[in-house]
C-alpha cells in the first residue's frame, strides 16, 4: 500500500500554448520559443518565511503574490500544496561536452553528434534537478578543434524554450608559438556564439601570459571572463586579481580547491586580494570538474573566502565522467555539502546555488515578489532544512511555465505503523481542482 495518496501537482486547464516541446512529462511546456504569454497560478506554495501563498505568473515574470484564494486567473492551475516554493537554481560550471561519458569504455568521443546527445541531456537531467540556467565550459583546439563549440551551440538551440545554456571557450594553449592557434580559435569560438571566454592559466607555461590574453580577449568583445584554477599559488592569484581588477563584465574563477591547503595567511591574503579586485569564486563541493588535471583536491575554503567578502557561488563540475563518474550535477546537493561539511547556514547555501550563481552568470537576480523572473522550483518540503535533506519531488520553472517534474512515492510493507506514528512522508498529492 502506498505511504500517501496524494499525487503530484499537475496544471489544470490549457496552457495557452499547444506547440510540442519535444520533452516527454513536462507539463505546460510549450513550444521552444521562449515565453509564454498566458498566466500561470500556483496554487498554496509555501515560503521560506513560512507564508502560504498564491503567485501568478504571466509574459515570464511574477506577477503578483497574494494570500491563497485571492489572485483571480484565466489560465492553468498548478497546485503546490505541501510544496516549498523558491527562486530556481542556476549551473555556472557544467562540463557538458564530456559529461555522461564515465561509461563509455573508452576515450571520450568528441564527434558533433555525440558531443549535441550528451549535452542535451546533461542540461535535461540538471533542468530537471531545478536549474534553469547553465553555464558550460568547452574545450577547443588540439584535434577536435572548434567542433564541440559547434556542438554545444546547437543543443543550446535546441534547448531554447526549455533551458539557458551559455558556452565557455576552454583552450589549452594561449602563449609561446604553440598558443597561436589557440588564440585564433578563441577568437573564433566567440565569433560563433561562446557567451564567455575561459580557459585554464595553470596548465599553460606561462599562466601570467595566458590570463593577460583572455583578458584581453574578453575586453575587446566585451565578453565576462571564467576561468579554472587550482588556486594553489599565492603570487599567481595576485597577478590575477591584479589583472582582473575593474574588468567589466566581471570575473569568475574556480574551483580554487587549492587555496585550501595554503598556510592560513597566505589563503586569508588572497582572499582579501579576490574581493578587492571583485572577482567571484565558482567552488564544486560535490567534488572535481573536467577543466584541471589533479583530482582528488577537496573544496575551496568558503567560509573563509566569505569572511573576506569575496562572492562565492557553488556549482557541481563533473557529471558522471571521467573527474567524477557518479556527479549527480544536482544544485541542491552542492547546497546540501556546503551545509553539511562546509558548516554554512541552509538559506546562505541555497542562496550559493541560487543568486550567487545567477549573479556570477550575469543573471538577473529573481525573488518570489512580484516583476521578478519567473524562475522558480518548487520542491517537496516545508523547510529549507528540510528540502536540502530529502529534495525528491521537484517542479522547475522556466520563464513562467512548467518545464519539468520529479515525482517521488515512498511506499511501506506495513503502511499502518507509518500512519499511526505520523511520519513524514515523500508522496504525491491529488490534483487541484
Amino acid at each position: 500500500m502506498s505511504d500517501s495518496q496524494q499525487q503530484p501537482p499537475r496544471p489544470s486547464g490549457n496552457s495557452g500554448n499547444s506547440e510540442n516541446s519535444g520533452t516527454s512529462g513536462a507539463p505546460g511546456s510549450g513550444g521552444g520559443s521562449g515565453t509564454d504569454t498566458t498566466s500561470l497560478l500556483l496554487c498554496g506554495a509555501r515560503l521560506t518565511d513560512g507564508r502560504t501563498v498564491d503567485v501568478r505568473l504571466g509574459a515570464g515574470r511574477i506577477e503578483a503574490v497574494g494570500t491563497v484564494g485571492s489572485l483571480p486567473t484565466s489560465g492553468a492551475r498548478v497546485d503546490l500544496t505541501g510544496y516549498l516554493l523558491l527562486p530556481a537554481p542556476a549551473e555556472p560550471h557544467a562540463h557538458s561536452d564530456t559529461a555522461l561519458s564515465a561509461d563509455d569504455g573508452g576515450p571520450v568521443s568528441y564527434a558533433a553528434e555525440d558531443v549535441q546527445r550528451r549535452t542535451t541531456e546533461a542540461a535535461l537531467l540538471q533542468l530537471g534537478h531545478g536549474a534553469t540556467a547553465l553555464r558550460s565550459h568547452v574545450r577547443i583546439g588540439d584535434v577536435q578543434g572548434l567542433g564541440p563549440m559547434e556542438a554545444v551551440l546547437q543543443s543550446r538551440r535546441s534547448l531554447r524554450g526549455l533551458a539557458d545554456l551559455t558556452a565557455v571557450a576552454v583552450p589549452r594553449l594561449l602563449t609561446g608559438i604553440a598558443g597561436a592557434d589557440g588564440l585564433a580559435m578563441l577568437r573564433d569560438a566567440v565569433k560563433m556564439g561562446a557567451g564567455v571566454v575561459g580557459g585554464c592559466p595553470d596548465l599553460d607555461p606561462d599562466p601570467a601570459g595566458y590570463a593577460e590574453a583572455v583578458l584581453e580577449i574578453a575586453a575587446e568583445h566585451g565578453r565576462p571572463v571564467d576561468l579554472h584554477t587550482e588556486g594553489d599559488d599565492p603570487a599567481r592569484l595576485a597577478r590575477l586579481a591584479a589583472m582582473a581588477g575593474g574588468l567589466r563584465p566581471g570575473v569568475v574563477i574556480g574551483p580554487c580547491a587549492g587555496l585550501s591547503r595554503l598556510p592560513s595567511a597566505s589563503a586569508a591574503r588572497a582572499a582579501d586580494q579576490l574581493a578587492a579586485a571583485g572577482v567571484t569564486v565558482v567552488c564544486l563541493p560535490q567534488g572535481d570538474c573536467a577543466g584541471l588535471e589533479r583530482r582528488g583536491a577537496g573544496s575551496a575554503p568558503v567560509r573563509l573566502l566569505r569572511a573576506a567578502g569575496v562572492r562565492v557561488a557553488a556549482g557541481s563540475g563533473a557529471l558522471r565522467d571521467v573527474a567524477n563518474p557518479v556527479g549527480r550535477g544536482d544544485p541542491l546537493e552542492a547546497a546540501y555539502l556546503l551545509v553539511s561539511q562546509g558548516g554554512m547556514r541552509a538559506p546562505d547555501a541555497y542562496g550559493a546555488v541560487s543568486s550567487a550563481a545567477r549573479e556570477a552568470m550575469g543573471l538577473p537576480d529573481v525573488r518570489v515578489e512580484a516583476g521578478f523572473p519567473a524562475e522558480l522550483v518548487a520542491v517537496r518540503g516545508e523547510r529549507l532544512t528540510g528540502v536540502l535533506s530529502l529534495a525528491y519531488s521537484r517542479i522547475v520553472i522556466h520563464r513562467g511555465r512548467v518545464v519539468a517534474r520529479t515525482s517521488a512515492m515512498r511506499e511501506y510493507c506495513d503502511s499502518a505503523v507509518a500512519v499511526a506514528l505520523d511520519l513524514p512522508r515523500q508522496g504525491r498529492i491529488e490534483p487541484g481542482p
